[in-house]
């Protein structure tokens, strides 16, 4: 069975399972999920919890004689997988999928891991995982999706945020839970039981926000062009280099330019993106971009790109990221018409 992290309690109050996989991109809702999961067996009486971290050299065979093992201390023991960024290979899936027909009714096994990708979830562990276990997959909080996730976090420590509030926080902490989790904490602790405003918000709460490279092009292709310049920067303050910043930009005009070339040569929209690898929210926004520009703002666009490359490399004078900011303002449908010489 495979749930969201907002299901678990709802799991956990009306049953267990033997096998639990938690796993996604987001370490603050990975850690309190894996949480509710020790706290619920606690509860059933499994006091004793084994954790093995799976790095460089780890022998699979453990597991077999860890969950064969008799507890001096315990009937039911917690068995614990560190699996981080590690991938199960033939011989470990091989050892995983014997566990997992043999455990012992005393033991319960909970792995905690990376992102799956699309190739480990269709291997022969998850799907049994997913057949005779739990699954929790926890994906990133989307910012459209950000205010109300705040708001009911604060909710849940009694603390009351008008809505102006909220967006000051969002713009803080965006994209890093940790931090809005810390910064909640806090707020709990200075103004419990108090309905707090904008201001209240900026004279407690500091800015934590967690930007890469791929928050900006996401950014960039749902045209937000206040919070594209915010994520650039941002990324020029924490020393990101503008070459990995101008390599993502002008694989997204060269990609604009394919798509929109397609559809003028009558390919379908489908094909276009499943030859050009793009996948999921990205092919609505994408669209909409490639319609709206048109060929020559493109092609002006990728000679910034080779001029930005020429000063960068100090072949050419100029500022990089102001011919890298009016690039991205170009591309979410506003210029500051800098040209390229």
């Amino acid at each position: 069975m495979k749930i969201k992290p907002d299901q678990l309690a709802g799991h956990l109050n009306k049953s267990s399972s033997q096998t639990y996989l938690v796993c996604g991109d987001e370490p603050l809702m990975i850690d309190e999920s894996c949480d509710a999961i020790r706290q619920h067996l606690k509860q059933q009486g499994f006091e004793e919890r084994e954790v093995l971290f799976v790095e460089s050299g780890f022998k699979w065979e453990y597991l077999l004689e860890c969950a064969n093992a008799l507890s001096l201390f315990a009937e039911n023991r917690l068995i614990e997988i560190r699996l981080g960024s590690q991938k199960i290979n033939k011989a470990a899936a091989k050892i995983l999928q014997e566990y997992l027909q043999y455990a012992p009714a005393e033991n319960t096994l909970l792995i905690i891991a990376d992102k799956q990708d699309a190739a480990a979830k269709k291997s022969a562990w998850y799907k049994s995982i997913e057949q005779k276990g739990l699954i929790v997959e926890i994906w990133p909080i989307e910012t459209q999706q950000l205010p109300a996730w705040l708001k009911k976090r604060a909710g849940n420590l009694n603390l009351q945020l008008d809505d102006e509030a909220v967006n000051i926080l969002c713009e803080r902490i965006e994209g890093n839970l940790l931090a809005a989790k810390q910064e909640l904490d806090k707020l709990q602790l200075q103004h419990s039981n108090k309905r707090l405003s904008a201001e209240d918000i900026v004279n407690s709460v500091s800015d934590s926000s967690r930007y890469d490279v791929f928050a900006l092009m996401d950014a960039v292709i749902f045209s937000q062009s206040e919070r594209s310049l915010k994520i650039l920067q941002v990324l020029k303050q924490e020393g990101v280099e503008p070459t990995i910043i101008l390599w993502a930009i002008s694989r997204e005009i060269r990609l604009l330019h394919a798509i929109k070339t397609g559809l003028s040569q009558g390919l379908s929209y489908e094909s276009l993106c499943a030859k050009n690898r793009v996948w999921g929210k990205k092919k609505q926004h994408l669209k909409q971009s490639a319609t709206t520009q048109q060929f020559p703002v493109l092609e002006q666009l990728l000679r910034q790109s080779a001029m930005a490359d020429q000063i960068i490399k100090g072949m050419a004078q100029g500022d990089c990221w102001l011919l890298i900011s009016d690039m991205i303002l170009a591309l979410c449908g506003t210029q500051l018409k800098l040209r390229a010489l």
